[in-house]
């Protein structure tokens, strides 16, 4: 027995010594939007925006994937539990957007025009309170609008 306990030490002292690693999940919610200045002229936000500026709005289907950085926990092997991170982000996300008119129905958006782009920034900012810098910390939010066409808000843009 004393040889195995010494080789379980020594993996679980090689494990605390490893870099960081990242986990990933990743969530689905249907909104719809307008993006649109409302400051300026039909015209304008139609030059800035396209379709996208249609005053009876569209909408998508988006993915969400959300990545935790940090060290995995020498007795659990986890870096974080994936059960709690999907329940905070239905809480924080999947709630109060999904099968909603983010104009109308999700603050900030009925004063921030909800591109792609601000939207991934408050998800951001919906998350990272849940998170504790030196264990698991919140490093990157990925929102695909659509297929092909997604945005990354990372712990770089945050920290400038």
């Amino acid at each position: 027995m004393p040889p195995r306990r010494i080789r379980i030490s020594k993996a679980i002292r090689r494990i605390s010594i490893m870099r960081a690693m990242f986990i990933t999940r990743r969530v689905e919610f249907s909104a719809s939007h307008i993006c649109a200045n409302p400051e300026w002229s039909a015209e304008r936000n139609f030059a800035v925006y396209g379709p996208a500026s249609n005053p009876h709005g569209h909408g998508h289907n988006y993915a969400l994937e959300v990545t935790l950085e940090g060290e995995p926990d020498a007795a659990t092997g986890m870096l974080f539990d994936l059960k709690r991170l999907k329940d905070i982000l239905t809480e924080e996300v999947v709630e109060p957007m999904d099968h909603r008119f983010l104009n109308r129905e999700v603050p900030p958006f009925d004063h921030v025009v909800p591109t792609a782009e601000n939207l991934a920034a408050e998800i951001w900012r919906r998350l990272e309170k849940h998170f504790t810098p030196g264990l698991a910390r919140l490093s990157n939010v990925r929102l695909y609008e659509t297929e092909d066409m997604f945005v990354d808000y990372s712990r770089e843009a945050v920290s400038g």
